[in-house]
Formats: C-alpha cells, sequence, structure tokens
C-alpha cells in the first residue's frame, strides 16, 4: 500500500522546518516548466537506479504531474523495502491549485 500526502499536508510540513526530501520524478522537459523548490529530480525511468540515493532516514515525498507515476514509484520502492516514502496526491497539479510556491531546480 502507497502512503499519501496531500499539498495542504506537506506545504504545513515544510512551512514547520521538517527535514523532507521531495522528488519530482517529471521528464526533463516537464521540470523545466517548473517544480517544487528544494526538490531533487529522478526522472521515473532512472529510479531503479537511483533509488540506494534517498535516505532511510527520513521522508521521501515523489510527485510527478498528478500523482499517477509518482503513486508507481512508490509502489517499486515499497517493493524494495524502502517504506518511507509518500505520494503527493494530486501532484503538482494540486500543488499548484492550492497557490503553493513553484520554481526552478537547479540542475540534477
Amino acid at each position: 500500500m502507497v502512503n499519501e500526502i496531500d499539498s495542504e499536508t506537506l506545504q504545513a510540513r515544510l512551512a514547520a522546518g521538517e527535514d523532507l526530501l521531495l522528488v519530482d520524478v517529471r521528464t526533463a522537459a516537464e521540470v523545466a516548466q517548473g517544480a517544487i523548490p528544494g526538490a531533487m529530480h529522478i526522472e521515473m525511468h532512472l529510479l531503479p537506479l537511483r533509488a540506494a540515493e534517498l535516505p532511510k532516514d527520513k521522508d521521501v515525498v515523489l510527485y510527478c504531474r498528478s500523482g499517477a507515476r509518482s503513486h508507481h514509484c512508490c509502489q517499486f520502492l515499497e517493493q524494495q523495502g524502502i517504506g518511507n516514502s509518500l505520494n503527493l496526491r494530486g501532484g503538482i497539479i494540486a500543488w499548484a491549485r492550492h497557490g503553493y510556491q513553484i520554481g526552478r531546480l537547479d540542475a540534477a
């Protein structure tokens, strides 16, 4: 089962200074249009190769455009025994709909 987080809860946790890792699993072209500030970019198809880069000691929030691809990524991580991932319900669309900040990511 995939654990999820909604935009409001994520924003509140970030505003409270919680140590979370955001991972954007969209394509480079999508990320270039804007991303959640502070996120790490790992394209979905590269996640199996880069999963070892994810910390095991804090929550990892994965997101995509609508939440579908990141849901699959969370399922994959669960299957690998990595249980600290959360899917951002509704993806960056829901995040933007709530008026939360979208910016540019530094080169991955």
